[in-house]
């Protein structure tokens, strides 16, 4: 089993930037991706970043130039450092991890961390 705990979510004006941070614990050495899935409210989950043990990664086009995500190999830290942040960006924000590189991580699940963008 895995756990996965964010932090970093906050209250940010447009054109602010925050970090996020996903810790992992537990059987972290099976982990082969991580990534970042957003909900707003009345909307679906949607994915906005994950990054596989094999190098790829992949960006919503939504926060394509705008978000970096990025994970040391083996490393049980994930971020997701999001820049120029727009009102539309509010969202819970989900870490999830996953054993397989070959769909996005959708297995473990954190809690969320709440980031909210003032226009």
């Amino acid at each position: 089993q895995v756990q996965l705990v964010e932090s970093g979510g906050g209250l940010v004006q447009a054109g602010g930037s925050l970090r996020l941070s996903c810790a992992a614990s537990g059987t972290i050495f099976g982990i082969a991706s991580m990534g970042w899935y957003r909900q707003a409210p009345g909307n679906e989950r949607e994915l906005v970043a994950y990054k596989h043990s094999g190098g790829g990664t992949f960006y919503a086009d939504s926060v394509k130039g705008r978000f970096t995500i990025s994970r040391l190999s083996g490393d049980n830290m994930m971020y997701l450092q999001m820049n120029d942040l727009k009102p539309e960006d509010t969202a819970v924000y989900l870490c999830s991890a996953g054993m397989v590189t070959t769909r996005p991580p959708n297995e473990f699940w954190g809690q969320g961390t709440q980031v909210t963008v003032s226009s």
